[in-house]
């Protein structure tokens, strides 16, 4: 699967993914992008879902226009110490044949 990291993640995060096709929003020169500009064109340019620290995404944004899986990683803080231990979850979900439209809580 094809996915980004946003960019209040840390990069590092990248190979916690080593089956997916992971780029993160520097990559792809997407910075300083409004969520909702970002949400449409990960759909536009094949990715299946976006990664995030942004807990408040989930009541900003109308999902069902995106038609994107958003994976809202919750920990105490966005250091790579702190987010590795949720990607194990996030993995699982990845392997599910349909994900979820909208945001995804892991925790």
């Amino acid at each position: 699967m094809k996915l980004l990291l946003d960019e209040n993640l840390p990069k590092r995060l990248k190979g916690d993914f080593p089956d997916h096709e992971v780029y993160t929003v520097r990559d792809m020169g997407w910075n300083g992008k409004k969520d909702a500009e970002l949400l449409k064109i990960l759909k536009e340019h094949g990715f299946h879902a976006l990664l995030t620290f942004d807990k408040n995404i989930r009541y900003q944004q109308n999902f069902r226009k995106a038609d994107i899986t958003v994976f809202i990683l919750c920990a105490e803080n966005n250091t790579y110490k702190e987010l590795t231990r949720l990607s194990m979850t996030v993995n699982n979900y990845l392997k599910k044949p349909n994900l979820r439209v909208g945001p995804v809580i892991i925790n």
